[in-house]
């Protein structure tokens, strides 16, 4: 349904055209203009608009009814959502379900086809934006679920590498109950996020008749009008398996989704100081240390009610549609090719594969926590956990031949071999990177990325940075990679491979000839010089 009063409002006190107030508005230029001219027609009503008239109220003294939104199915009974919102804010303990059971029970006495549960829920909803944008309504129980990310985010030290790496931390609510759920994220691509919201439920013990997003890309991918979102297609699907609707908010307006808005305000002023001064160094530490707080958080009573979260989720819970037996997986697909080191590289990170497939096409399946290898006929080859970091290998002994250090083209002795051409500085790195890993095969790559700097960079730049490499104890592929080019450019013409063009001079790669070189006297003198040169040595 169009926003009547907004209509009325930017054509009579902004004087705004039709076709202007349909482009801001994002809807139909020739439904606002329809509009207008029944308005003005109307005896009823009339510019100002009477104090506290709704949109509903509007449409009903200018159309004498309420025309339905587009796209609606006109046979399904519409519910009389006025009188439905009317007895849940009067009538205490009113709940949707009983609302939906009277309609959907009345239309089957009549023969009338009616909407299910959830799209009763979400047109109420709806209905409820449209016509009360600035009334007040208590939560419904068993509703919605709003979700959010904070914005504050937190650092984690990698143990291993002491990289620094950033957590997200995800939020859910349940607005009846004020129940919240978070958890840090490592990442937040459509993996992730279809994993925290499926713990999100598992928390809560139930799935609400709707979901509440921000407009974020892993949730939707176009929301111009919101009343028809495009939605992230796994995120959509996601829904689908769990029987619930998503409601994207609406675009830069915050009291579409004000409890879980309030609740990242509660994590940020409260137990987000004391979670702020520690030092973590892995996901789950935090995670831990957060629920703890979360948990002692939803105990807590209120100050305004008379008991606390937990005790009003236990009454919501019961409202809540059951749990899918299986949680909805998102799936990452990709074909990729075994290399010599018997590994195969997905995300970032390595997994060994039978020795079997060497040099052979493999497909990678992958959720948020497990990666499985088929062969392109969909056979079972194996199953790893997913790497939680860059640069990971997960190796399995068992893949490998027992004679793999001469198995294949790459190995120990070939890449000693190839270093000893090079130096004996370079020889001593490719020896100790060699030894750095559980498996020698983990660490061919890095012995074939040193090796190939000589094709752009010369063997005299690739000594230099190996020696300086020995001296700063840094005998790792980074350092080298990082510091060669400003060795060869020291050296300057010798750290290269091959000498860099001059960029002076109209000519690149070829020389310069006169104009008579091509001339056709000059072409059959030399002609008949190579000519006479030949007879001479057969002569001869």
């Amino acid at each position: 349904m169009l926003d009547y009063k907004d209509i009325i409002i930017k054509h009579y006190a902004l004087s705004l055209s039709g076709s202007e107030i349909a482009r801001q508005l994002g809807v139909s230029k020739s439904g606002v203009n329809d509009f207008l001219r029944a308005f003005d027609k109307c005896e009823s009503i009339s510019y100002p608009l009477p104090p506290g008239i709704t949109n509903y109220g509007i449409a009903e003294l200018v159309y004498g009814s309420v025309p339905r939104s587009g796209g609606r199915n006109e046979s399904i009974e519409y519910p009389d959502y006025e009188s439905d919102a009317r007895l849940m804010a009067t009538r205490k303990n009113m709940t949707l379900v009983f609302l939906w059971n009277r309609y959907s029970k009345k239309c089957a006495e009549e023969g009338k086809r009616f909407y299910q549960y959830r799209q009763y829920c979400e047109l109420y909803n709806k209905w409820c934006e449209e016509n009360y944008e600035t009334a007040h309504f208590d939560a419904v129980i068993a509703q919605k679920m709003e979700v959010d990310f904070a914005g504050q985010t937190f650092n984690m030290t990698d143990p291993l590498t002491g990289e620094i790496m950033t957590i997200v931390v995800f939020v859910a609510i349940l607005p009846y109950s004020q129940y919240i759920y978070a958890e840090g994220m490592l990442s937040t691509k459509e993996p992730q996020w279809i994993e925290v919201n499926n713990h999100a439920l598992d928390y809560f013990g139930g799935v609400p008749a709707l979901v509440v997003c921000d407009n974020c890309k892993q949730a939707v991918t176009v929301n111009r009008d919101w009343i028809e979102p495009e939605l992230n297609k796994d995120y959509a699907d996601w829904a689908e398996h769990n029987g619930t609707v998503i409601l994207p908010a609406k675009v830069r307006k915050p009291k579409f989704k004000s409890s879980v808005e309030n609740a990242v305000g509660i994590l940020e002023k409260g137990l987000f100081h004391k979670l702020e001064e520690h030092q973590y160094f892995s996901l789950e530490q935090f995670n831990r240390d957060l629920w703890k707080e979360l948990e002692a958080l939803n105990k807590e009573p209120f100050k305004k009610k008379e008991y606390n979260r937990y005790f009003y989720w236990e009454e919501e819970k019961l409202e809540l549609m059951p749990l899918p037996s299986m949680h909805y997986e998102y799936m990452e697909r990709k074909t990729a090719k075994v290399s010599s080191d018997f590994h195969v590289r997905f995300d970032n990170a390595y997994y060994s594969v039978d020795k079997a497939y060497l040099h052979k096409k493999v497909s990678i399946k992958a959720s948020s926590t497990v990666v499985r290898i088929y062969s392109l006929t969909g056979e079972y080859l194996c199953e790893w956990p997913r790497a939680t970091r860059k640069g990971q290998w997960s190796t399995n002994p068992n893949h490998l031949p027992d004679t793999y250090k001469g198995f294949s083209q790459w190995n120990g002795p070939y890449f000693i071999q190839k270093a000893q051409l090079v130096g004996k500085n370079t020889e001593s790195v490719i020896r100790t990177i060699l030894k750095s890993r559980p498996y020698e095969v983990q660490t061919y790559r890095m012995c074939l990325g040193i090796l190939n700097f000589t094709k752009k960079y010369s063997n005299k730049a690739l000594e230099e940075c190996c020696k300086q490499a020995i001296a700063l104890n840094k005998q790792k592929y980074t350092f080298i990679k990082n510091t060669i080019s400003v060795i060869a450019d020291d050296l300057g013409v010798a750290g290269y491979r091959h000498s860099v063009p001059s960029k002076k001079g109209p000519e690149r790669g070829g020389f310069v000839m006169p104009p008579e070189a091509s001339s056709i006297d000059t072409l059959l003198s030399r002609s008949k010089f190579l000519a006479d040169q030949m007879r001479e040595e057969v002569d001869k």
